[in-house]
């Protein structure tokens, strides 16, 4: 009998994304549950923690290459850590299955995007608030690749509508003194405020925001919003009490999705971990990078990264984002859009959605459809 072919697992659940770093491993346990339970025996799981060290995450991909014969490897949040094992992958021909939103300006042939890219995610996202809030937000970001680059192409957003940043500032990953920013925002009282801070530099600025709002209504969340593209729902109870209530997430999908796609997988989901628990668009989307992974070997019969890539490439595939099909030109899924704003109980309501829009990381714009009109739901 045949060896199995062995997938690698790279997340980590310590450090200042731990939250997704576990929710993404959740995932992959799941989707690996999954197949099992299906009766699946072609295709094991290899775990490597680098708890948020950049340099481990390069040693575990090397190890689940060499030591495990892991051709392929799901896993990285952060866009730091996928950019040192991309050339990795590139050296052994293997395939990092990235599952996290990014900054862009990216398509790899040895990676396959499941997570959105800007036309997927902060474009939708400014023409929902720019008609709405006006076109002189204030920008923050996380003082690496994420933060520079969406700040930037932010910044070209608003040019392209006329307006203006009026401040835009960046914290090192886990900095949470953030006093400084607020004082310059109530000071410069923008239209809204981007947030692309990660993990607790988030967390204290939305727990701030919310005491600034609390003093001055002119910055309560219906009249000055902060949006992110990153933030999660198994982040929020990391946020202080009621602080983020109201803001807004742009994602390609939340738990209260309405759909009948989603409603299969968390009864699914359910059934492995009986405790309620709520599925976050990082768990959803490594538990679809897992699948996908898996049934394309399963399809294809072998774990050589060409042969899998053709086999995904070749269909439509059934994930909890609705049907998902990929470009061949640039390995990204096609996603929809969903913006959510948290409410009392930990989760988003979904305000406004859009069907799957084609990935452009480079924003050609080049042999394009116009994408669907964005629909308000409440």
């Amino acid at each position: 009998m045949r060896e199995p072919f062995k997938i690698g697992v790279l997340y980590s659940t310590t450090g200042p994304y731990g939250a997704m770093g576990r929710d993404a491993r959740d995932g992959a346990e799941f989707a690996f549950d999954d197949y099992r339970k299906r009766g699946g025996d072609a295709v094991e799981l290899v775990f490597f923690d680098p708890h948020a060290d950049l340099a481990a995450y390069l040693d575990g991909a090397r190890s689940l290459i060499r030591d495990h014969g892991c051709r392929h490897i799901v896993g990285t949040i952060t866009s730091a850590a996928r950019k040192e094992v991309i050339p990795l992958a590139e050296k052994h021909d293997g395939l990092l299955w990235y599952m996290c939103p990014y900054e862009g300006f990216e398509a790899n042939e040895n990676v396959i995007y499941i997570g959105g890219c800007p036309n997927q995610h902060l474009i939708p996202l400014f023409e929902h608030l720019v008609p709405r809030h006006g076109a002189n937000p204030y920008l923050v970001g996380a003082n690496y690749v994420w933060g520079w680059e969406m700040n930037r192409l932010a910044r070209e957003l608003v040019a392209n509508a006329g307006g203006r940043v009026l401040g835009e500032r960046y914290l090192p990953l886990e900095e949470t003194a953030v006093e400084r920013i607020i004082a310059d925002i109530a000071e410069k009282r923008p239209s809204f405020i981007l947030n692309n801070l990660i993990g607790p530099s988030s967390y204290a600025f939305l727990a701030a925001m919310r005491e600034l709002g609390d003093r001055d209504p002119a910055f309560l969340p219906e009249n000055c919003p902060v949006a992110s593209c990153d933030l999660q729902e198994c982040e929020l109870e990391d946020i202080a009490a009621g602080a983020a209530i109201g803001q807004l997430c742009a994602a390609s999908y939340f738990d209260s999705l309405d759909s009948d796609e989603n409603r299969a997988f968390k009864a699914r989901m359910r059934g492995w971990r009986p405790q309620e628990r709520v599925a976050s668009s990082v768990f959803a989307s490594a538990y679809t990078a897992t699948s996908l992974c898996v049934a394309a070997i399963e399809a294809a019969r072998a774990d050589e990264p060409a042969l899998v890539r053709a086999e995904l490439m070749a269909k439509s595939w059934k994930t909890p984002f609705g049907d998902m099909h990929f470009d061949p030109d640039t390995n990204h899924a096609a996603l929809p859009f969903h913006l959510g704003r948290i409410n009392d109980h930990s989760g988003f309501d979904v305000i406004a959605s859009r069907p799957a829009l084609a990935a452009d990381p480079y924003l050609t714009g080049a042999s394009r459809k116009p994408a669907p009109k964005l629909r308000v739901v409440s």
